[in-house]
């Protein structure tokens, strides 16, 4: 376990860093890879086989596939995550590129057997994957079919993936690079330090002072992170413009109708499915607008400014929150649900999987890395001792211990699609925040953590509805107009965000450059909006609980180990949740806005309108 012992320590996690090397499954990368190009070699004289392969013989090859999965994804995951935690350090992004570099020409050789399987008629994939020898990838061969129509020859399938070392995968590594060295010079906290005097600090940590309970702190945060990103706006504009460019020509290339018609498909998710839910959403703006407006009051304004979204609604601020409290909160959390989740969850501080201090050169934000099924998954934390980021925590490891229990999937099934792939995740901070009003008697903190949680749903639901509404609007705009400027990227994004927010919020002038540090825009375009699905698919699984309990527990374990070796229309059956029924949002909808309205009781009872 990390030695958090002492008290600065503590606050700031400075000690709990992952062990990676294990990872390396006690060889270099360079072995790793060299492996894996063997593997791939010995497939060579299967080409043109599948057409006449029998099941045994297919499953065979997948197992070979299996493999070459297993030994990228380990050299993949140790360069990626090595690089995450310094992306200054140059060493470590030459050996990530080379990796990668090294894993398309992999990728480029087995191209023929996507190809072959892609043309073999139903009739005999069907045939095919009624054996019981090929059950262990059977999802993932009857899935990656549907990539039929938008699949290009051979040569030209390789031509794609060799440019896009030099061209998508570059600009989205250089994006990564130039966010990560974005610095914030804030107001020196230090009581003897002369006036005006600053202390420079990374962008997640300035951003986290828009929950400071003073509103001219969030203001001068504000003005500050603001100023943090002028100085490479220009470029990152650049940067963007090309990724949307990048995207359009792949588009037009495989066929797509439309800019998030291949993330669609990627996601298992119907066209009108997604219509259905960003719909369902932008009908209820209403409800951030409400929430906005109640937290006016509260805070004793006439209207928010962007920057006071986050501010905290506590009357008394509470001591910062170190390491080892954060752990006991999460763990019992995930305990009082299911013993086995708290063990399991337990593993992730006592055995190093977890790095969580803010360091220079550490890339914002959090996320959970799967790697490999053969190994266990590692989590990506930013630290800065808030309350919420104990919420943090439970929500990547819900992420981690969707990914351990699911590891028996093998790597072919063991992740699901982005569309469920938050609902382990959000139940488990939903689960962790109940712990937390266990914890909390008086009215003025629970309406504080009650805030907290529907705050979590608005960004969770609303705001990334609102970044796809931006997405949708930049990938149109650059396919129809040409190069965005940076006024235009401006333009598109305050128009999006206040269509969310209406009246409720005043859009600062500085806000109009805050789209450009956010990294799914970039690596994923049309990531987003699987988190509102998410969310409110997580929601609906979360009141199946609260209905029936401790007789719930055994399906929701079961989603988890089923990975992703169903459609999401049968995993979210696991949980009976109709995923199909165009109204299931709606639903999830209703809980979000349940939480409203017990916010406005709770801030009632408070006093505190």
């Amino acid at each position: 376990m990390a030695d958090t012992t002492t008290p600065d320590a503590d606050l700031q996690a400075a000690d709990v860093g992952w062990h990676l090397e294990p990872l390396l499954d006690g060889q270099t990368v360079d072995q790793l890879m060299t492996r894996a190009e063997e593997l791939a070699g010995s497939l060579a004289n299967t080409r043109g086989t599948l057409e006449s392969a029998t099941a045994a013989e297919l499953a065979r090859i997948q197992h070979v596939v299996a493999d070459i999965h297993d030994v990228l994804g380990r050299a993949l995951g140790f360069t990626g995550l090595a690089s995450s935690v310094d992306t200054a350090d140059e060493e470590l992004a030459a050996a990530q590129q080379q990796a990668s570099e090294r894993a398309t020409a992999i990728g480029l050789s087995l191209v023929f057997l996507d190809l072959e399987w892609a043309a073999l008629p139903d009739e005999r994939v069907d045939e095919l994957l009624a054996d019981p020898v090929l059950d262990f990838c059977a999802h993932h061969l009857r899935s990656a079919r549907r990539y039929r129509d938008h699949l290009l020859s051979e040569p030209e399938e390789k031509i794609l993936s060799e440019r896009d070392q030099s061209g998508r995968s570059a600009w989205t590594r250089l994006f990564s690079e130039l966010t990560a060295a974005i610095t914030v010079d804030l107001a020196d906290p230090d009581p003897d330090a002369a006036e005006g005097a600053t202390v420079t600090v990374a962008l997640e940590q300035g951003l986290s002072q828009l929950a400071h309970p003073d509103r001219a702190v969030r203001a001068a945060a504000a003005e500050a992170v603001t100023a943090g990103l002028a100085p490479g706006l220009k470029t990152r504009a650049f940067v963007f413009n090309t990724l949307l460019l990048d995207k359009s020509v792949e588009d037009r290339l495989r066929g797509y109708p439309h800019w998030v018609a291949s993330r669609n498909l990627s996601n298992e998710a119907s066209d009108a499915s997604v219509d259905s839910l960003i719909d369902a959403v932008v009908n209820r703006y209403d409800i951030p607008q409400r929430w906005y407006a109640l937290k006016a009051k509260v805070l004793g304004v006439d209207k928010l400014a962007d920057y006071d979204r986050m501010a905290s609604v506590a009357e008394v601020e509470g001591d910062q929150v170190g390491w080892a409290e954060a752990r006991e909160v999460v763990i019992e959390a995930y305990s009082s649900f299911s013993h086995e989740l708290g063990e399991a969850g337990q593993r992730f501080f006592d055995e190093s999987w977890i790095d969580a201090p803010v360091r220079p050169g550490k890339r914002p934000g959090a996320f959970c890395a799967y790697t490999v099924s053969s190994h266990h998954p590692y989590l990506f934390l930013n630290w800065t001792s808030q309350r919420r980021d104990i919420l943090t925590l439970a929500h990547e490891l819900g992420h981690g211990l969707h990914a351990y229990l699911s590891r028996d999937q093998g790597i072919f099934h063991q992740t699901t699609p982005l569309t469920l792939a938050e609902t382990a995740s959000v139940f488990g901070e939903t689960v962790t925040l109940g712990r937390l009003l266990d914890r909390t008697p008086s009215p003025d903190a629970r309406f504080a953590l009650l805030a907290e949680s529907l705050e979590g749903s608005i960004a969770t639901v609303f705001r990334q509805t609102a970044m796809n509404r931006f997405e949708h609007a930049v990938h149109n705009a650059r396919r129809d107009q040409g190069e965005l400027s940076v006024e235009r990227f401006g333009d598109l994004w305050a128009e999006t965000q206040t269509a969310m927010l209406g009246d409720s919020v005043e859009i600062t002038e500085g806000y109009r450059s805050w789209w450009s540090y956010i990294p799914h825009f970039m690596a994923t375009p049309g990531y987003v909006y699987a988190y509102s699905y998410g969310q409110l698919l997580a929601l609906s699984v979360y009141s199946r609980y609260t209905e029936r309990g401790d007789a719930f527990v055994p399906q929701y374990l079961e989603l988890l180990r089923a990975g992703g070796s169903m459609s999401p229309e049968e995993l979210g059956s696991i949980v009976d949740c109709d995923l199909a029924d165009p109204t299931f949002w709606d639903g999830g909808l209703t809980i979000v806005e349940d939480q409203l309205t017990q916010a406005e009781e709770a801030a009632a009872a408070a006093g505190r309108i």
